[in-house]
């Protein structure tokens, strides 16, 4: 195998032409084989390989500067750069992260997570070059989804500036992790068909700069003026009026005629977008077919796709996304909003039954919010359902236009607490410290999948803003029979007995469930408070358990500064109470990669971890 022979970093220079033809259909194989056992993400891995290949055989790194936008696709840059044999661990604890790690190779020279931030990056990069006097590549990939990202716009209004070379690589599959959107999608759509423009440009082009002395100086004219010459750039003109020289659109599984143009792109004294086109999943037809679907998978049978094991019961997710189409159909000012993650969130079935109260606004939480905004200022009810590690982009939205102004919006807050794989950047452990920092914010959380239904009713009809968190994974079926209404502010007791009481905030119930049956055989009794709300808090329960108990043990999926268990001291505190508080949170730092049940006990999350701290407390 051709793979074999590259164990690190540049050994794809070594490889002979025909290898390097044959190299692209190897690391395909080896893909779907490796995340066939272990998951990860496929689709969008399989549509970058000749992109890789090309940027690694035009470029020397770590000496040149790559940063992958979001860096979900890096997996054939991991191999490249000596790292295949961390495929066995992929995203598990202790193993190889699914994302660009500075601390795991000198090549990735920035970590990347979330969407639309490597032209940002780049650009520091390269202003940071230039001040050292440097002359190395700085390279910027990012995707035609990530581009809608108003982070991206603020970067090259900003790269317009530069006199010195910086690449922007524009990966264009017409695919974010659901279909595009929007007016750059039906931009970019045109420069895809441009071909006739295209051609005529580079030919034009090309021909005037074979001309002596004055061909340069005319080329150098024709990028300048606002006459109707201008027309021949039309493919890029939305760049090209920014400021950045736009070559392309380049077939991206052609390695020849990308390396070709990230050589003449380097050439350029100033920053340039090279318009590369690819395939997301391809190579892989069930990755090709269901994008979306493979765009983070479970371990899955290569002959037919599908995911090896089922899961036997239903999702929070999949609760949203009944509960959601009920409201639909029985309330017409119910509307949803998301970025561009339509089916991970749960309102494809949303969309429809009732296409024309659906918004995908693209990878642009900041925007998506203040749009909600105005759909509640309209007598609308938006629902916002979003990964809790990227509603965090919006903070300043959420404070400013939804709640200085009391509007009715309802955060759908999905994948809230620990979510596993994915790693630092997609844990779920800060929303509740800054959501309960925002006067008129209601945050509330279910124990389990009938409360969570509940919840999701009464804050379509609870007229302020308000959040729902919720983790991902099954929805817990346990204590059906506590039901009781859900009324603002009002946790709900389970069980009364002892001298401890578990404050448990949503996912938490279930362990504390597990909490209190150990400690229990140790002969410790311990009563049980599903607490429902972070804010406001249920203070008349506080007090009652004050005068009843002598700890008070909080739960919580969140860090603990700013967390639910910091909120109820505080009012211990300010009232006097007479009650020990032990507080059960992660700690203040940022979550590695791997199994959920594996990172819980790590972090002390697990219920034999919170037993043995509450018996040491007692002791």
């Amino acid at each position: 195998m051709v793979l074999d022979k590259i164990k690190n970093t540049n050994d794809i220079k070594k490889l002979e032409r025909e290898e390097i033809r044959q190299l692209p259909d190897e690391i395909r194989q080896y893909l779907i084989q490796s995340l066939s056992k272990t998951g990860g993400h496929l689709a969008s891995n399989l549509g970058v390989v000749e992109l890789t290949i090309a940027l690694h055989l035009t470029f020397d790194l770590p000496e040149d500067k790559l940063i992958w936008d979001v860096g979900h696709q890096s997996y054939t840059h991991k191999l490249l750069t000596g790292r295949r044999e961390g495929f066995a661990t992929l995203r598990q604890y202790g193993g190889m992260s699914g994302f660009p790690k500075r601390s795991e190779s000198d090549c990735d020279c920035f970590n990347t997570g979330h969407s639309s931030t490597s032209v940002s990056a780049g650009l520091g990069l390269a202003a940071a070059r230039d001040l050292r006097g440097e002359t190395h590549k700085v390279i910027s990939v990012i995707g035609d989804g990530a581009l809608t990202g108003g982070m991206a716009f603020e970067a090259l209004n900003n790269a317009s500036k530069l006199e010195t070379n910086f690449i922007i690589v524009l990966n264009d599959n017409d695919m974010s992790i659901s279909p595009n959107v929007g007016g750059l999608s039906q931009y970019l759509g045109g420069i895809r068909t441009a071909a006739a423009y295209q051609d005529l440009k580079n030919g034009v082009m090309e021909s005037l700069n074979k001309i002596p002395v004055y061909g340069e100086r005319l080329v150098r004219r024709i990028r300048r003026t606002k006459s109707g010459i201008k027309q021949l750039l039309i493919p890029g003109m939305l760049f090209e009026d920014m400021g950045i020289l736009y070559l392309g659109p380049v077939d991206g599984h052609d390695i020849d005629k990308m390396t070709a143009m990230f050589q003449k792109a380097s050439r350029v004294n100033g920053p340039v977008l090279v318009h590369v086109l690819t395939q997301k999943g391809k190579g892989y037809e069930p990755a090709v077919r269901h994008p979306a679907r493979f765009h983070g998978t479970e371990p899955f049978e290569i002959d037919t796709g599908l995911v090896r094991q089922k899961k036997k019961k239903a999702a929070y997710t999949d609760i949203f996304s009944t509960v959601m189409r009920k409201l639909g159909d029985r309330d017409e000012r119910v509307t949803a909003v998301t970025a561009a993650m339509e089916t991970g969130t749960g309102l494809k079935r949303f969309h429809n039954m009732f296409p024309e109260r659906f918004f995908d606004v693209g990878i642009a939480e900041e925007h998506a919010v203040t749009f909600a905004a105005g759909l509640a200022a309209g007598g609308r009810r938006p629902v916002f359902a979003v990964y809790s590690s990227f509603l965090q982009r919006a903070y300043d939205q959420i404070l400013h236009d939804v709640c200085l102004q009391d509007l009715p919006v309802v955060f759908a807050i999905d994948r809230a607490g620990i979510v596993g794989s994915d790693g630092e950047t997609h844990q779920g452990i800060f929303d509740i410290s800054y959501l309960r920092t925002m006067p008129g914010m209601t945050l509330l959380a279910p124990k389990n999948k009938w409360e969570f239904s509940d919840m999701i009713k009464f804050a379509v009809n609870y007229g302020h803003p308000i959040a729902i968190r919720y983790p991902r994974g099954e929805a817990f079926d346990g204590l059906s029979d506590f039901r009781a209404p859900i009324v603002c502010g009002k946790s709900e007791v389970i069980y009364q007995t002892g001298t401890v009481v578990l404050l448990a905030y949503g996912s938490m119930v279930k362990t504390a469930l597990e909490v209190r049956r150990r400690l229990k055989q140790d002969g410790i009794a311990c009563a049980l408070v599903n607490l429902r709300f972070a804010r406001p808090l249920d203070t008349q329960m506080l007090s009652e358990a004050a005068g009843t108990y002598e700890l008070a043990v909080t739960m919580e999926e969140n860090v603990k500064t700013g967390g639910v268990g910091e909120a109820v001291s505080e009012y211990f505190r300010e009232t006097g109470a007479d009650i020990r508080v032990l507080h059960i949170a992660v700690a203040d730092t940022f979550v590695t990669h791997g199994n959920v049940e594996i990172l819980k006990q790590q972090i002390g999350l697990d219920a034999q971890s919170i037993a043995e701290k509450i018996k040491m407390v007692i002791k």
